[in-house]
């Protein structure tokens, strides 16, 4: 996946949960749309550099802001902060058979709705076997761990616990960790942050669910951001 006409810039502040204020060159300061309802503490420092992307029909769209928050650079690395970039960035790397236990499947349709349920994606294979699958991306590095939510998440339990009752009913389910950030090396669901979500993730895991944890390559470059795949790293659940 790569994300062009990038602008570099530094951020100041978050004045609420879907903006930020930023700077380009020391000058006025300026807001964008940030795409990502997680906490981000822990990237989203001031003076830290980040990636934002100019909206040329924001007039049209009635926009409050002019500019896409897209990533903010951790240490020597660059991160992607806007949510509406990781389905995009799956189903890439599902159409080139890069992710272990989804090679043999292709995207049916995405956001399918089944019963009550709006999931990510409905993948089918040549034998038109159904594979039902969420995504979640992860921006939380800690100690070359990758920790998932940064922030409590009901949606995201409902998602888990519709996976697991899909399951259930005879159908395959996955659930993709994107693991947005290059120096992670395994993964963790936040037992502290979200128990409740990472109760289902290993409820999940003993119905037998696939939960991959994607780790992505990320580098930035002639104003693009690109993100690659790079391999399933391992998960790691609490010991009951």
């Amino acid at each position: 996946m790569k994300i062009t006409n990038l602008i570099e810039g530094s951020f100041v502040s978050r004045p609420n949960r879907f903006t930020v204020e930023f700077r380009i060159n020391n000058k006025k300061q300026e807001l964008a749309h940030l795409h990502d309802p997680g906490r981000l503490k822990e990237l989203l420092i001031p003076e830290t550099k980040i990636l934002v992307r100019y909206v040329e029909d924001y007039k049209k769209t009635n926009r409050k802001t002019k500019y896409d928050m897209i990533a903010v650079k951790n240490d020597d690395d660059w991160v992607l902060l806007n949510s509406s970039f990781h389905n995009k960035i799956v189903q890439e790397f599902i159409d080139e058979k890069k992710i272990q236990k989804l090679e043999e499947y292709h995207v049916e349709r995405a956001e399918y709705t089944y019963r009550n349920s709006r999931l990510d994606f409905l993948l089918t294979d040549k034998n038109n076997e159904k594979m039902f699958l969420e995504v979640k991306g992860c921006t939380l590095n800690i100690d070359k761990t990758a920790i998932f939510p940064d922030a409590p998440t009901k949606r995201g339990t409902k998602h888990v616990e519709e996976l697991i009752q899909i399951k259930q009913e005879g159908y395959e389910s996955t659930i993709v960790i994107l693991i947005l950030h290059n120096k992670s090396e395994e993964f963790t669901p936040n037992y502290n942050t979200d128990p409740d979500f990472s109760r289902s993730l290993e409820k999940a895991y003993h119905e037998k669910i696939n939960i991959l944890p994607v780790h992505t390559h990320t580098f930035f470059k002639n104003n693009t951001l690109t993100v690659t795949y790079d391999k399933i790293i391992n998960l790691v659940l609490k010991q009951k």
